[in-house]
């Protein structure tokens, strides 16, 4: 008797009222949000200001998911755009289909165009967000479980994954080797790898996410090696273990040759992030001293005014008894 330790979900998507609920995108979000998270703090530990991750991710992951839809729908192109393909499903982002490798490029690109609005070198911003982005991608193969898909070879090990038949769409039931399980766990290792060798090497100038890239791809090559899935297949091999080879390659060149031009790490990765952010406490510090208030002119005293008056009058009776004098005499 097989025993399946990991059964999948009876349904991948609840409602709440109208609205439907999807676990897909509940991993995409979560893992977003871990990413963001741990990247702010990193950054922080380089001489960050807190806040940059999140302002730069609101061009990074648009982008992201524009390219690993991109990706998908065009390496996997029968469905939408084959015979009998619809293609208004390829905008159906929240049945599966995002590509890591299209993700990461079209986010590079986003994640590039907040750095420069910043000022910020986007090597540095690659470095503090490695370890987050492997950790969303260990919770974002979740999704790929509660969409029964991506699984590999048909399998008798104990923590086999059943999957559940469903003839609409080709799937047949059985027990299979949860690569996305597989996927998650590497990822989790690849994190803890940079988190270390960052800490341990003092990595630099993209190297640290060259090594996430690096350790991503070794693991994804016998990993897309063991699924059964439809994909293209070049000289034997799936398109993806192709992809990952090459790409795992140009990351060991980049850091061979990064290390040798720039040994260390960024000295400055934000300009201006040990000044002060509040403006107005800045100007309060650097501003003139408040100047002693004037002391106000004082009343004028009723009596000093009547005083020429008084003795006005009294040079006129003066005068007039002087003269009755004279009269008298």
């Amino acid at each position: 008797m097989n025993l399946a330790f990991i059964p999948s979900p009876s349904t991948g998507v609840w409602h709440l009222g109208p609205i439907p609920l999807r676990g897909y995108a509940f991993c995409i979000i979560i893992g977003v949000f871990i990413a963001v998270w741990l990247g702010n703090k990193r950054w922080i530990q380089r001489g960050g200001r807190s806040g940059t991750v999140a302002d730069i991710a609101v061009w990074a992951v648009p982008f992201g998911l524009v390219g690993g839809r991109l990706y998908h729908v065009i390496t996997t192109y029968e469905p939408y755009f084959g015979e009998g393909g619809d293609p208004i499903k390829a905008f159906y982002v929240w049945e599966g289909g995002l590509g890591i490798w299209g993700a990461i490029a079209l986010g590079a690109v986003g994640a590039w165009i907040g750095c420069r609005r910043r000022g910020i070198p986007l090597p540095a911003y690659a470095d503090a967000v490695a370890p987050g982005i492997a950790l969303a991608q260990a919770m974002g193969r979740w999704g790929n479980w509660f969409n029964q898909e991506l699984y590999g070879r048909k399998t008798d090990v104990p923590w086999a994954l059943t999957i559940t038949s469903d003839p609409t769409i080709g799937r047949v039931g059985g027990h299979y080797h949860p690569t996305f399980l597989y996927e998650s766990l590497w990822c989790i290792g690849v994190a803890l790898l940079v988190i270390w060798a960052d800490r341990r090497f003092n990595l630099g100038h993209g190297r640290a996410f060259a090594l996430y890239v690096a350790s991503y791809c070794a693991g994804r090559a016998w990993i897309e090696y063991m699924r059964v899935d439809e994909a293209h297949h070049i000289l034997g091999l799936r398109l993806n273990v192709w992809t990952a080879l090459i790409v795992l390659v140009l990351a060991l060149v980049y850091m061979v040759v990064s290390a040798k031009r720039s040994p260390g790490r960024e000295a400055v990765v934000e300009p201006g992030a040990d000044e002060p952010e509040d403006d107005a406490a800045e100007g309060a510090a650097d501003g003139p001293a408040d100047t002693p208030a004037e002391k106000p002119a004082p009343a004028d005293d009723p009596a000093e005014d009547d005083a020429p008056a008084d003795r006005a009058e009294d040079a006129e009776r003066t005068d007039g008894a002087e003269r009755t004098g004279n009269k008298k005499s």
